[in-house]
This record gives structure tokens, C-alpha cells and sequence, in this order.
């Protein structure tokens, strides 16, 4: 049976969404728009996380590969994307920025017009639990994906994909979760940037708890992001079920993942695509 690192150190992490250039300028503030990309390969993006061997860790944390291995900073990161596989997006992890501070921003906002290109998802790992059963806990939370989404903004990122961690291995609570995101939502929104939810955890972050809780909360600044190789390896490893996820799907706003691999790098990467009949869902009035 393949474990999780099995699995993906073996596929590419691609993201399929709608990868766009930016938010449409004239967006409503009650509603997130984009501009569909009329070119297919600007619906691409590269994730820095399948290259986390290979990108310096934020401070504190420890490099995954050897000392050996040749290491760049996020700084760079977007130029050598464009570089090697003509993509002019992105999607950084959190763990891969130095700092929040607005001068690092500012130096990674300057790196990323250097090299003409732009990010389209921050994948935010967030540590503190939303359903924890301790408020000051939930207010962490809150605080944290607050920072993560004015550093969207401040790289003009149209969403952060945020992850919904563990309270002391009990599963999730659907109010509790739902309280929480309602405020993060509803801060995000008057950032212009959409919150993602993502099958990362299977059990925290079950595609199926996740259509309940995005219905729950019910905000158009709330959506899915499916990954369909995720739900695959936690059904392999734990002799289970593959959870559905075509109700997710319906929650798409701009983005999805797949695997893939290129044979002659060994890269890992994720890509976004998406279809303009999904940038028309809204939620249920």
C-alpha cells in the first residue's frame, strides 16, 4: 500500500483551475470576478510545494532534502518557473516565505514583475484550529488567515487556499468550523480575495464535510478546490472508500488538481483551468 509521501513523490501536484492574470478591476464587492483567460496556457500555474526540496524553507523550519541539493529562495522562484516551463504563474506555499513582513512582500511583489509574472493561490497551512472547542484558539486562527489574506492582496492575489487543522485529534465540528470561516470570509471579501478549501486532510478536510460546511457558510467568497489525487492516496492508504467529489466540483470558483509527471525533469507541478459556466455558481440565496 502507498503512503502519502509514496504517492506523491512519485505524481506531479498539478492545480486545474481558472488561472487568470488578476481580479477583473471592476469586481463587486459582494461578488468575486475574474477574467477568463482566452489563451490556455495562461490557465497555468506552477505550485512551489512539489519543488519543496529544492525552495529555502521560511525561518525555523527544516529543508526535506539534503544540504547537498542546489536550494532558491521564493524570490526566485517565479523567474526559474518561467524559465524552464514557459508559465508565468504561480502558487507559493506558506512555509516557503521568509517573512509577512511588507518589506519582504514588497521584494517578492518586485521579483514577480521582473519576471512578468504573477501569483494566483497562496496555499496557507494554517496550524490553529477552527472548531477547536477553546475560542482563543478559534481567534488564532481567525488572526492568522486574516495576515495570509492581506498578503494576498498585497501581492494581488485573488485567493489563499486555507487548511482546516486538527483540535486535538477530534473530528471536525460543522458549527464551530462554520463560525470561524464565516469571519475569515467576510474579511476576505473586503480584500477582493476568495478563501479556498481543499481535500488535504481526510478527515478534517473530507470532500463531503467540506460541500456541508462551504453550503453551511454559504458565501460566494467560500469555494472548493478538489484534488482528485488526494482523496485517491487517504482511500488507498486507509482501505476505504473513495469520498465523492463531484458536489465539490460545484463549488469550484477557479481552480482544481490532478497529477501528472514529466519523465524527462522529474518535475512536479500544479496547473489551474477552469470553465466559465463554473464562474456562474453563487450560492443559494
Amino acid at each position: 500500500m502507498k503512503t502519502r509521501r509514496q504517492f506523491l513523490s512519485q505524481s506531479a501536484m498539478l492545480t486545474a483551475g481558472a488561472l487568470l492574470s488578476s481580479f477583473d478591476a471592476t469586481a463587486s464587492p459582494t461578488q468575486p470576478n475574474i477574467t477568463f483567460p482566452a489563451n490556455p496556457r495562461d490557465r497555468l500555474a506552477v505550485a512551489s510545494y512539489p519543488f519543496r526540496d529544492f525552495i529555502l524553507p521560511a525561518e525555523g523550519l527544516n529543508a526535506s532534502a539534503s544540504p547537498a541539493a542546489p536550494k532558491m529562495e521564493l524570490t526566485e522562484f517565479a523567474a526559474h518557473v518561467k524559465s524552464r516551463f514557459n508559465i508565468n504563474k504561480i502558487e507559493p506555499w506558506s512555509s516557503h516565505f521568509r517573512s509577512l513582513e511588507p518589506k519582504y512582500l514588497d521584494d517578492l511583489h518586485a521579483a514577480l514583475d521582473k519576471a512578468r509574472s504573477a501569483v494566483v493561490n497562496i496555499a496557507f497551512d494554517g496550524q490553529h484550529s477552527f472548531y477547536a472547542a477553546d475560542r482563543a484558539e478559534r481567534e488564532r486562527a481567525v488572526a492568522d488567515n486574516k495576515r495570509w489574506i492581506d498578503a494576498a492582496a498585497a501581492l494581488d492575489s485573488p485567493s489563499i487556499r486555507t487548511h482546516i487543522a486538527s483540535a486535538d485529534n477530534q473530528p471536525p465540528d460543522l458549527g464551530r468550523c462554520a463560525d470561524t470561516l464565516l469571519r475569515i470570509v467576510e474579511y476576505a471579501a473586503t480584500r477582493n480575495v476568495v478563501i479556498h478549501l481543499e481535500n488535504d486532510d481526510g478527515v478534517t478536510e473530507d470532500p463531503e464535510f467540506l460541500v456541508t460546511l462551504i453550503e453551511k457558510v454559504n458565501s460566494p467568497w467560500l469555494r472548493g478546490l478538489p484534488d482528485f489525487g488526494n482523496s485517491l492516496t487517504f482511500a488507498m492508504s486507509n482501505n476505504r472508500r473513495q469520498p465523492k467529489k463531484g458536489p465539490m466540483c460545484r463549488w469550484i470558483w477557479r481552480m482544481f488538481s490532478l497529477s501528472s509527471r514529466r519523465r524527462d525533469s522529474g518535475a512536479t507541478f500544479r496547473w489551474s483551468t477552469t470553465t466559465p459556466a463554473i464562474l456562474t455558481r453563487k450560492p443559494r440565496s
